[in-house]
C-alpha cells in the first residue's frame, strides 16, 4: 500500500538554495562599489591573509570581508574602533544566507569612533592618576585559601575557574560574587560586586573573570567605574577578561592579568602534585641533611671521646708520678729504713717508744725492734 502523497501550499514552493540565489542576484546586481562608512569592530586578520571584520554606526552593523590581495595592499590592519570609508560591493554569502560587503579599499577617517574616543578617554585618566604604575602591583599570595570570583553565575568562565581550582588546589574556598557582565546595568552591578569584596572576611585573592567576546561584550571592562573599583580592591587582583588577544583596561589596572579565565586559576593557585612533589623532595633533603649532622656529630663526639680518654691517661699518668713521688719521699723518711741501716728501737710492754737510760731501770723487760722483726729483751744495768 503505497503511502498518500502530502498536499503542497497549493502555491509554488521554492528551495532555500533558490531564494538565497535570487535574493543574491538582486542584491549584487542592483548595486556596485561605493563607499561605506562605519566603525571597525571585531577585526580578525586570518593565517591566510583574508581580513573579517563588522563595520557599525548608531543604527546597523554589517559583516565585512577583505581578500588577501586587496588586505596586502591595505598596509596595517585598522584597529578596533577605528572610523573608515570602505569601497565595497554589497553581496550574499549563500552558505550563511548572510548579507555583507567585500571590500576593496579601506581609507581611515580622520575621527574615530565615540567607543575609540571614550576608551582613550578613561585610559588617559587613569594613567594620570596612576592606575596603571607597576609599582602598585602587589604580588599574589603563594597559597591563597579563599578567593573571590566576580563573574556572571551562568557563564562559562565560572565553570572553567570551578573545574580548574578542583583540579590545582582542592583545598581552596571560591566565593562567588555574582554579576552580570555585559549589557546597560552590567558597570555599575561589576562595580558594586568589586565593592562587596571588601567587605567579605577571610578574601586573599580576588578574580575578574569573563569569558570572550566581541568588542562590545567586553565595553564593561573598559569603562572608569569598574577599573577604579577594581583599583580599590583591598586584596591582590587577576583580571580575566577575554581571550589571549583581547587586552582590557582592567587587565592594565590588575595586579596580575591572565589571558583566560582558566589561566588566572592557574596564576592563582599552587598545583597539588607540583607541591606534593616537592614536599617528596625537602623530606628527602631534610632526611640527608639529618643522616650528614647525625654522622657528624658522632664522628665529633667519638674524637671528643678520643680527647677525653688521652687527657685522662694523662692526669692519671701525672697522678702516678706524684704518687711514686711522694712514696719515695714517705719510704726515705720511713722509720724502717733508718732500720735498715743498723739502728734499733725500744719499746715498752705498753708499747711506747723508751728514748732515755732511766727508762731502763734494771730487769725491765722491753722489746727492741730491728730491721726485721722484734726481739725481746731485759734491762740487766747501766753502762
Amino acid at each position: 500500500m503505497t503511502a498518500p502523497a502530502l498536499a503542497g501550499p497549493g502555491e509554488e514552493v521554492w528551495s532555500v538554495s533558490r531564494l538565497v540565489a535570487d535574493v543574491k542576484g538582486l542584491v549584487e546586481g542592483s548595486y556596485g562599489a561605493l563607499w561605506v562608512q562605519g566603525e571597525v569592530s571585531e577585526f580578525k586578520a586570518y593565517a591566510s591573509g583574508h581580513w573579517y571584520f563588522t563595520l557599525k554606526d548608531e543604527g546597523a552593523q554589517v559583516r565585512c570581508v577583505m581578500w588577501k590581495g586587496n588586505a596586502s595592499r591595505a598596509g596595517r590592519p585598522p584597529e578596533n574602533g577605528t572610523q573608515v570609508f570602505a569601497r565595497a560591493e554589497p553581496g550574499i554569502y549563500p552558505e550563511r544566507g548572510e548579507f555583507r560587503l567585500v571590500v576593496s579599499r579601506l581609507l581611515a577617517t580622520a575621527e574615530a569612533g565615540a567607543g575609540q574616543r571614550e576608551f582613550e578617554r578613561v585610559k588617559a585618566a587613569l594613567a594620570r592618576d596612576g592606575l596603571f604604575d607597576e609599582r602598585r602591583k602587589r604580588p599574589l599570595p603563594a597559597m591563597p585559601l579563599v578567593v573571590a570570583v566576580v563573574t556572571s553565575p551562568d557563564g562559562a568562565a565560572l565553570r572553567d575557574i570551578q573545574t580548574v581550582a578542583r583540579a590545582r588546589w582542592p583545598l581552596v574556598t571560591l566565593l562567588v560574587v555574582p554579576t552580570r557582565v555585559q549589557g546597560d546595568a552590567a558597570v555599575a552591578e561589576v562595580a558594586r560586586a568589586l565593592a562587596a569584596v571588601n567587605r567579605l572576611p577571610g578574601v586573599d585573592l580576588c578574580i575578574l573573570a569573563r569569558g570572550g567576546g566581541s568588542k562590545e561584550d567586553l565595553a564593561v571592562f573598559n569603562t572608569e567605574p569598574v577599573c577604579r573599583a577594581l583599583a580599590a580592591v583591598r586584596v591582590p587582583t587577576i583580571s580575566a577578561v577575554g581571550h589571549e588577544t583581547d587586552i582590557s583596561l582592567t587587565d592594565l589596572v590588575a595586579d596580575r592579568r591572565a589571558a583566560t579565565p582558566s589561566a588566572a586559576v592557574e596564576l592563582a593557585l599552587p598545583d597539588q602534585h607540583d607541591v606534593l612533589a616537592r614536599l617528596g623532595q625537602l623530606s628527602a633533603r631534610l632526611a640527608g641533611g639529618l643522616t650528614r649532622r647525625t654522622r657528624v656529630a658522632a664522628e665529633r663526639l667519638e674524637r671528643s671521646g678520643d680527647r677525653m680518654q688521652a687527657g685522662i691517661e694523662r692526669r692519671l699518668d701525672r697522678s702516678r708520678r706524684l704518687v711514686a713521688h711522694l712514696a719515695a719521699q714517705l719510704d726515705a723518711l720511713s722509720p724502717l729504713r733508718v732500720l735498715e741501716r743498723g739502728y734499733a728501737v725500744a719499746r715498752g710492754a705498753d708499747g711506747r717508744v723508751l728514748r732515755r737510760v732511766a727508762e731502763f731501770p734494771p730487769g725491765t723487760p722491753f722489746r727492741l725492734r730491728v730491721a726485721d722483726g722484734d726481739v725481746a729483751a731485759r734491762a740487766e744495768g747501766r753502762a
